[in-house]
């Protein structure tokens, strides 16, 4: 294996550029405010990667079947070992230092992680504004080895089409090579301009929006390269320096706001490709500091380090607690330890010819430790599937009136033995909780894209139509108001959409084609329920995104009078209006209601707040009280979750919320009683 840079088998300067990529990740999961952009180490990967693959596909171009086994086989011995290793250590690590409510995502994603499509798995949870609040899996980095993979895959193949077809052409295969690649990136990179600016969240994860930045490193790789007398200039090592300080650069400037991948992932992208390509070996070049010990080190074991370093900052928590300056330190040594031990043991002794492989070869090892992790995840799925089955039964009972106390009875002031006093006991578990949600999931009854979604969904078969209007904060009173339907005669009409509210203000989201979407839903909405389609209507509002322009800290005045605009029109029919006035946002000070109480040892005392503390701004309600329309009227189930200056994690046995603001469906259904009275009194009111 040749040491000098222009080597065909061996570049220490790919290898420092790995120790960039690499470092820019960990540092930026470490401490996330030092390099905001940390993430764009990813995209140095993905050169690198498609560079390497397509400089050995295009010398060894697979003409048979059993080339293409071969290539595979060699990714299998390169790549599988250590991440089967990490993931099924991880897999053990997560059931035994966490509680039981992360099993269950964890175990979803390690099986999407075993048979590397979690990104698309982490694609179609992206959508889910419901998911935000949940805490990042051990396994979420897997992600970009899926991309990585699944290029892998097809790559291959597409080079030997190429190859193919230049030769039954009769044309140059280079130029078809060539030309084949650069139109894979223009049609990637128009996908991920365009998608970046109309979903993000999806862009970010899919295989088609990152493709391009493989290919960037495969023009690299059949791109005529520069003479070893140029590489020496200092033209080249200028050239060097420039596309390192767009890696730099990116990694300091970009963050959180940028509209990623899309434009923005050009620089890293284009800056790690005139690295490779320029190749520049003088001393004033970057060479110097890429091939230097540390960058060697670190490029040599960056693959180890990027599959341990994540799994130990999500898990050990659960043993430490938050983490301090020494916690990180010792992640980050820990990662090292484990690298330089897995680099080792598994990298190198399944990819080198070793007596290991005559035991264990790279397809047997690929089948066993793929069957052994889907087994272990598939049995703790199955254990928390049969979990959640004898739950549900409980829960049932517990609905029923078989379990006293339970939920919101404890607040009814004619049950003296249930008399105000949230039971930290729970009835049922806090991994219950996070898939306690009402119908409107499961029977697929929300708009999470409303410029192309507007579903309707109905419960009931009474004579008194109801439309319930709103997003999420809307749609987790179903529960509640399924039960008073049964007792009232009530069709209720859904008409939920995701973040998006019904408004005459235009709202902020993170493409334009979401805040044109969302509006026109608003006035949709409005056609469909303002015309005396409906008896009454009832809705309730969370303000999740600020109005357009404007931050959270400014927006609600703006929001008020977008509500104002829209409430004047919707009442204009006549039709009476019910409006539940949101509920406290835990949020403020706990992201995730059942993760907080799955942990503490009294739930009560850590997961709780106070009035001030959970209050959050409720634009709709507070415009319709100051408009005084006849026909609509607000109601406040504040009381239902706070008293006495205290709003409870648990009431009742019961927890209260599934995330970090939405109520739970058992909790929503023990308060159909009391939110019955409230309705049926507003109405009186309204009509």
């Amino acid at each position: 294996m040749s040491n000098t840079i222009t080597g065909t088998k061996f570049r220490l300067d790919i290898q420092g550029l790995r120790a960039i990529a690499v470092g820019l990740v960990v540092i930026y999961h470490l401490l996330p405010q030092s390099i905001t952009g940390g993430f764009i180490g990813v995209d140095v990967f993905f050169v690198i990667s498609g560079y390497l693959i397509t400089s050995h596909l295009v010398k060894h171009p697979p003409s048979q079947i059993k080339d293409l086994g071969s290539f595979w086989l060699r990714r299998v011995k390169r790549l599988l070992p250590a991440a089967m290793l990490v993931l099924l250590s991880t897999i053990v690590a997560v059931r035994v230092l966490t509680p039981e409510s992360f099993w269950r995502e964890n175990t979803l994603q390690a099986i999407a992680s075993a048979f590397y499509s979690q990104n698309w798995y982490l694609l179609k949870t992206s959508v889910d504004y419901l998911a935000e609040d949940n805490a990042p899996t051990a396994v979420q980095h897997y992600w970009s080895l899926a991309v990585e993979e699944q290029f892998y895959l097809i790559w291959p193949i597409f080079i030997a089409g190429l190859v193919w077809f230049a030769a039954k052409q009769k044309l140059k295969a280079k130029t078809i090579l060539l030309s084949g690649v650069v139109f894979i990136v223009v049609v990637s990179g128009i996908y991920s301009v365009y998608l970046t600016s109309t979903n993000p969240s999806v862009a970010y994860f899919s295989t088609f929006t990152r493709a391009w930045e493989l290919a960037a490193g495969a023009v690299v790789a059949l791109l005529p390269r520069p003479r070893p007398s140029f590489s020496r200039t200092p033209v080249a090592a200028l050239l060097a320096w420039a596309g390192l300080a767009g890696i730099v650069v990116a990694g300091i400037r970009f963050d959180a706001g940028t509209a990623f991948p899309g434009y923005a992932a050009a620089l890293p992208v284009f800056g790690t490709a005139l690295v490779i390509w320029v190749a520049a070996t003088s001393r004033v070049s970057p060479n110097s500091l890429l091939s230097s010990k540390p960058f060697q080190f670190l490029g040599a074991h960056s693959y180890s380090i990027y599959l341990w370093h994540w799994p130990l900052l999500v898990l050990v928590p659960f043993v430490s607690g938050p983490l301090g300056t020494l916690d990180l330190l010792a992640i980050a040594a820990a990662t090292i330890v484990l690298s330089m031990l897995s680099k080792k043991y598994v990298e190198d002794a399944f990819r080198k010819t070793l007596d290991v492989s005559r035991y264990v070869t790279p397809v047997r090892f690929l089948i066993v430790g793929t069957a052994v992790i889907s087994l272990i995840a598939g049995g703790i799925a199955t254990e928390a599937s049969i979990r959640k089955a004898n739950e549900s039964v409980q829960l049932a009972a517990a609905l029923k009136g078989e379990v006293p106390c339970f939920g919101a009875s404890v607040l009814h002031e004619e049950t003296e033995s249930c008399a105000y006093n949230p039971r930290n006991n729970l009835i049922l578990p806090a991994s219950l909780a996070k898939t306690d949600k009402s119908d409107a999931y499961k029977d697929g009854c929300w708009s999470n894209e409303p410029y192309a979604k507007k579903p309707k969904c109905t419960y009931g078969t009474g004579k008194t139509q109801v439309a319930l209007v709103g997003n999420s904060h809307a749609g987790h009173w179903l529960p509640a108001l399924q039960r008073i339907a049964d007792e009232n005669d009530w069709t209720i009409t859904t008409f939920l959409v995701s973040r998006c509210n019904p408004t005459d203000a235009k709202l902020k989201f993170d493409a334009e084609v979401k805040a044109q979407g969302c509006s026109d839903y608003g006035q949709w909405v409005l056609d469909q329920t303002s015309k005396g389609q409906f008896d009454f209507v009832i809705t309730s509002e969370r303000q999740s995104v600020p109005v357009a322009n404007q931050s959270f800290a400014s927006t609600e005045p703006s929001a008020r009078a977008g509500y104002k605009s829209y409430l004047k029109k919707w009442a204009a029919a006549g039709t009476p209006i019910v409006i539940i006035r949101d509920t406290p946002f835990p949020g403020a000070t706990v992201k995730n209601i059942p993760d907080c109480v799955a942990v503490a040892a009294n739930p009560n005392a850590s997961c709780s707040g106070s009035t001030d503390e959970w209050q959050w701004m409720d634009p709709l309600a507070d415009a319709a009280g100051a408009m005084k329309i006849p026909n609509v009227e607000v109601v406040d189930p504040t009381r239902y979750f706070c008293q006495k200056g205290t709003c409870p994690a648990v009431i009742g046995g019961t927890v209260v919320y599934f995330d970090g603001s939405h109520i739970t469906a058992s909790y929503a259904a023990t308060l159909s009683p009391y939110l019955e009275k409230d309705i049926v009194k507003a109405l009186k009111r309204a009509s």
